[in-house]
Protein backbone atom coordinates (compact mmCIF):
# COMPACT_ATOMS: atom_id res chain seq x y z
CA UNK A 1 0.00 0.00 0.00
CA UNK A 2 2.57 2.69 0.68
CA UNK A 3 4.41 1.59 -2.22
CA UNK A 4 1.46 2.50 -4.55
CA UNK A 5 1.19 5.24 -2.91
CA UNK A 6 4.71 6.88 -3.21
CA UNK A 7 4.48 5.59 -6.82
CA UNK A 8 1.54 7.73 -7.08
CA UNK A 9 3.15 10.89 -5.16
CA UNK A 10 6.12 10.78 -7.33
CA UNK A 11 4.24 10.45 -10.74
CA UNK A 12 1.72 13.10 -9.57
CA UNK A 13 5.34 15.11 -9.16
CA UNK A 14 6.84 14.35 -12.00
CA UNK A 15 3.65 15.68 -14.14
CA UNK A 16 3.56 18.76 -12.34
CA UNK A 17 7.43 19.53 -13.00
CA UNK A 18 6.96 18.82 -16.49
CA UNK A 19 4.15 21.28 -16.73
CA UNK A 20 6.36 23.79 -14.66
CA UNK A 21 9.25 22.96 -17.11
CA UNK A 22 6.58 24.01 -20.44
CA UNK A 23 5.78 27.08 -18.90
CA UNK A 24 9.06 28.19 -18.27
CA UNK A 25 10.50 27.29 -21.54
CA UNK A 26 7.45 28.91 -23.36
CA UNK A 27 6.04 31.52 -21.35
CA UNK A 28 8.09 33.89 -23.71
CA UNK A 29 6.25 32.90 -27.43
CA UNK A 30 3.11 32.78 -25.58
CA UNK A 31 3.45 36.33 -23.70
CA UNK A 32 4.15 37.39 -27.33
CA UNK A 33 1.00 37.11 -28.85
CA UNK A 34 -1.25 37.46 -25.19
CA UNK A 35 0.52 39.99 -23.39
CA UNK A 36 2.49 41.79 -25.52
CA UNK A 37 5.01 44.00 -24.04
CA UNK A 38 5.50 47.75 -24.90
CA UNK A 39 8.74 48.89 -26.94
CA UNK A 40 12.12 48.98 -24.68
CA UNK A 41 12.92 52.69 -24.64
CA UNK A 42 16.42 51.71 -24.03
CA UNK A 43 16.83 49.91 -27.22
CA UNK A 44 15.93 53.13 -28.78
CA UNK A 45 19.00 54.66 -27.76
CA UNK A 46 21.36 52.46 -29.17
CA UNK A 47 23.10 53.42 -31.88
CA UNK A 48 21.83 50.81 -34.84
CA UNK A 49 18.30 49.29 -33.91
CA UNK A 50 15.07 48.06 -36.14
CA UNK A 51 11.70 48.78 -35.16
CA UNK A 52 8.90 46.92 -36.67
CA UNK A 53 5.93 48.81 -35.07
CA UNK A 54 3.12 46.18 -36.24
CA UNK A 55 4.10 43.58 -34.52
CA UNK A 56 5.32 45.18 -31.42
CA UNK A 57 9.46 44.93 -32.25
CA UNK A 58 12.59 46.55 -30.91
CA UNK A 59 15.71 45.37 -31.70
CA UNK A 60 19.37 46.60 -31.69
CA UNK A 61 21.24 45.36 -34.99
CA UNK A 62 24.34 44.20 -34.38
CA UNK A 63 26.39 45.12 -37.38
CA UNK A 64 29.05 43.21 -39.84
CA UNK A 65 28.03 39.70 -38.59
CA UNK A 66 29.31 36.61 -40.73
CA UNK A 67 26.52 34.67 -41.76
CA UNK A 68 28.25 31.75 -42.64
CA UNK A 69 30.17 31.47 -39.63
CA UNK A 70 27.55 29.69 -37.00
CA UNK A 71 29.94 30.50 -34.09
CA UNK A 72 30.30 34.15 -34.86
CA UNK A 73 26.03 34.25 -35.62
CA UNK A 74 24.96 32.34 -32.32
CA UNK A 75 27.19 34.90 -30.37
CA UNK A 76 25.77 37.73 -31.99
CA UNK A 77 22.04 36.98 -32.18
CA UNK A 78 21.86 36.64 -28.00
CA UNK A 79 22.81 40.43 -28.34
CA UNK A 80 20.24 41.82 -31.11
CA UNK A 81 19.55 40.96 -34.92
CA UNK A 82 22.75 40.05 -37.23
CA UNK A 83 23.62 42.46 -40.15
CA UNK A 84 25.06 40.44 -42.58
CA UNK A 85 28.55 41.26 -43.26
CA UNK A 86 29.14 42.28 -46.56
CA UNK A 87 26.22 43.54 -47.31
CA UNK A 88 24.92 46.94 -47.45
CA UNK A 89 23.86 49.42 -44.60
CA UNK A 90 20.29 51.47 -44.04
CA UNK A 91 21.09 54.57 -46.42
CA UNK A 92 23.58 53.09 -49.06
CA UNK A 93 22.75 51.44 -52.05
CA UNK A 94 22.42 47.91 -52.77
CA UNK A 95 20.89 44.70 -50.49
CA UNK A 96 21.14 45.57 -46.49
CA UNK A 97 20.27 41.62 -45.09
CA UNK A 98 19.00 41.30 -41.61
CA UNK A 99 18.68 37.87 -39.85
CA UNK A 100 17.25 36.84 -36.37
CA UNK A 101 17.31 33.08 -36.31
CA UNK A 102 14.29 31.36 -34.43
CA UNK A 103 15.97 27.82 -33.89
CA UNK A 104 17.96 26.75 -30.89
CA UNK A 105 17.09 24.35 -28.34
CA UNK A 106 13.69 25.67 -26.67
CA UNK A 107 15.03 27.03 -23.86
CA UNK A 108 17.25 29.12 -25.45
CA UNK A 109 15.64 30.20 -28.32
CA UNK A 110 12.92 31.77 -25.50
CA UNK A 111 15.37 33.67 -23.52
CA UNK A 112 17.14 35.40 -25.98
CA UNK A 113 16.10 36.68 -29.29
CA UNK A 114 13.06 36.48 -29.69
CA UNK A 115 12.22 39.98 -31.76
CA UNK A 116 11.65 37.88 -35.67
CA UNK A 117 8.77 35.31 -34.37
CA UNK A 118 6.29 37.40 -35.03
CA UNK A 119 8.06 38.15 -38.63
CA UNK A 120 5.74 35.90 -40.73
CA UNK A 121 2.43 38.42 -39.74
CA UNK A 122 4.12 41.10 -41.84
CA UNK A 123 2.62 42.19 -44.67
CA UNK A 124 2.88 44.58 -47.88
CA UNK A 125 2.70 47.50 -46.80
CA UNK A 126 3.96 47.35 -43.52
CA UNK A 127 6.50 49.51 -42.22
CA UNK A 128 9.87 48.86 -40.89
CA UNK A 129 12.48 51.71 -39.36
CA UNK A 130 15.99 51.12 -38.89
CA UNK A 131 17.83 53.89 -37.04
CA UNK A 132 21.71 54.33 -37.78
CA UNK A 133 23.72 56.84 -35.73
CA UNK A 134 20.18 58.80 -34.96
CA UNK A 135 19.12 58.77 -38.60
CA UNK A 136 15.99 57.11 -39.63
CA UNK A 137 15.07 54.72 -42.68
CA UNK A 138 12.05 53.65 -43.54
CA UNK A 139 10.92 50.77 -45.39
CA UNK A 140 7.59 49.34 -46.60
CA UNK A 141 7.36 45.25 -47.10
CA UNK A 142 6.85 44.56 -50.80
CA UNK A 143 7.01 40.64 -50.60
CA UNK A 144 7.59 37.35 -48.32
CA UNK A 145 9.25 34.15 -49.48
CA UNK A 146 9.97 31.16 -48.26
CA UNK A 147 13.13 29.09 -49.19
CA UNK A 148 15.16 26.53 -48.47
CA UNK A 149 18.43 27.05 -46.39
CA UNK A 150 20.86 26.55 -49.62
CA UNK A 151 18.62 29.52 -51.37
CA UNK A 152 21.94 32.18 -50.40
CA UNK A 153 21.68 34.23 -53.60
CA UNK A 154 19.66 36.69 -51.67
CA UNK A 155 22.79 37.87 -50.20
CA UNK A 156 24.43 38.45 -53.42
CA UNK A 157 22.16 40.45 -54.35
CA UNK A 158 23.97 44.14 -54.46
CA UNK A 159 22.00 45.78 -57.28
CA UNK A 160 18.41 46.89 -56.28
CA UNK A 161 18.49 49.24 -52.47
CA UNK A 162 16.54 47.17 -50.35
CA UNK A 163 16.17 45.56 -46.89
CA UNK A 164 15.73 42.00 -46.72
CA UNK A 165 15.00 40.34 -43.08
CA UNK A 166 15.34 36.94 -42.71
CA UNK A 167 14.42 33.81 -39.69
CA UNK A 168 13.69 30.48 -39.67
CA UNK A 169 10.34 28.72 -39.86
CA UNK A 170 8.80 26.90 -39.00
CA UNK A 171 9.39 28.67 -35.31
CA UNK A 172 11.87 26.64 -33.63
CA UNK A 173 12.58 25.04 -36.50
CA UNK A 174 15.81 25.55 -39.08
CA UNK A 175 14.01 23.60 -41.86
CA UNK A 176 13.43 26.76 -44.29
CA UNK A 177 13.80 30.72 -44.26
CA UNK A 178 11.19 33.34 -44.44
CA UNK A 179 12.69 36.10 -46.14
CA UNK A 180 10.78 39.67 -45.36
CA UNK A 181 11.38 42.35 -48.69
CA UNK A 182 10.84 45.94 -47.85
CA UNK A 183 11.82 48.98 -50.27
CA UNK A 184 12.99 52.61 -48.69
CA UNK A 185 10.30 54.87 -48.74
Amino acid sequence: MQSKRLKHLIGNALMAFSLLLLVFIYYPIISLYLFPKKIDSKVLTKPFYIEIPKINVASQIIPNVDPFNETEYRKSLENGIAHAKDTSLPGEKGTSFLFAHSSDLPWRITRYNVAFFRLPELQKGDIIIISKDRKLYKYKVTDKKTVWPNEVNYLLETKKTQLILQTCVPIGTSFQRLLVFAEPI
